[in-house]
């Protein structure tokens, strides 16, 4: 069980409790969100299919018009948005130009941006890594950033301290929908603990403190798929222990339905925030069709997570 965290004698957001201009932690900031929008987190995903079908080219400005419309049209619907950094980068150093626009634009609209990197590493070039996505001043650090644990969940030490410090969040991956990832995460340590038991456990561990603190959720999210049925059940992974948001990708388009969520989740259907992106982002290109759309996902969402 990892013992770090933010600095002995700090709040989780890392100032201490008596000044007033420690930033709000994450965890507070989407718990709100979500409570105000519903918890429905919108992915930016710029398929080429999708850029095509909302009749825009696959180039980087195709991609900026597509993005920005994304954020226009569904920044006040929604409690977050998720830019999926790969099809950013597709295009090169022009195209991480415009994730940095995306950023900056969910950052003046007022909506959690929460930037799908899924970056992994170990030491200084985690570090690096941090500093990119989570330190303070940094053009690719939206509100949280989703990261890999699979050198060890002590490797993502430098961007968790950071996000915590910045009152920013993270989102590890945990249980994955891929038929592929339980070859790692349903993997058994020698004591008998499954891969991603440790993993929630050691995420748990961490938002105890803000829990500690009075925060409705902590910061450290896991990402688990809404199409893993029994998973987190026979690997004894407890969600509900967490008590931090689970992002939920698979809904829509991968296969996922509301009545998935509510099994998979159940007893933690307050801190679960579905992602989806075809789904909505396929009634474009115009606003309305966006917004309806999206409404539509958040009134099913809400009525399946009571």
């Amino acid at each position: 069980m990892t013992s770090w965290g933010p600095t002995a004698g700090a709040t989780a957001s890392g100032a201490t409790a008596s000044d007033p201009s420690a930033p709000t932690p994450f965890g507070t900031r989407l718990a709100a969100a979500m409570a105000a929008r519903g918890p429905l987190c919108v992915g930016i995903d710029p398929h080429p299919a999708l850029l095509r079908a909302w009749g825009l080219g696959d180039d980087v400005a195709g991609l900026r018009e597509f993005s920005l419309r994304v954020v226009d049209a569904l920044a006040g619907e929604v409690a977050a948005l998720k830019p999926q950094s790969a099809f950013f980068e597709r295009h090169g150093s022009a195209g991480v130009a415009v994730l940095e626009d995306v950023i900056a634009a969910c950052r003046a609209a007022g909506v959690l941006c929460i930037v799908d990197a899924k970056r992994g590493d170990i030491g200084s070039t985690m570090a690096g890594y941090a500093d990119a996505y989570l330190a303070e001043g940094s053009p690719l650090a939206g509100d949280a950033v989703t990261f890999a644990p699979y050198l060890g969940f002590g490797s993502l030490e430098p961007a968790i301290e950071t996000a915590l410090l910045a009152g920013r969040g993270v989102f590890v991956l945990a249980l994955t929908s891929n038929p592929e990832g339980a070859q790692v995460q349903h993997a058994r340590e020698p004591d008998g603990t499954a891969v991603a038991a440790r993993i929630a456990s050691e995420a748990a561990a961490l938002n105890a403190l803000e829990i500690a603190a009075g925060a409705p959720l902590g910061s450290v999210g896991l990402v688990v798929g809404a199409t893993i049925g029994s998973a987190a059940r026979d690997l004894g992974v407890d969600l509900a222990k967490v008590r931090g948001p689970l992002l939920a990708p698979g809904i829509g388009a991968q296969g996922g339905g509301a009545q998935d969520l509510a099994r998979v989740f159940e007893g933690a259907h307050e801190a679960v925030l579905a992602s989806s992106s075809r789904e909505v982002l396929g009634a474009g290109p115009t606003a309305e069709a966006l917004v309806t759309a999206a409404r539509r996902c958040v009134g099913t969402l809400r009525a399946a997570l009571v």
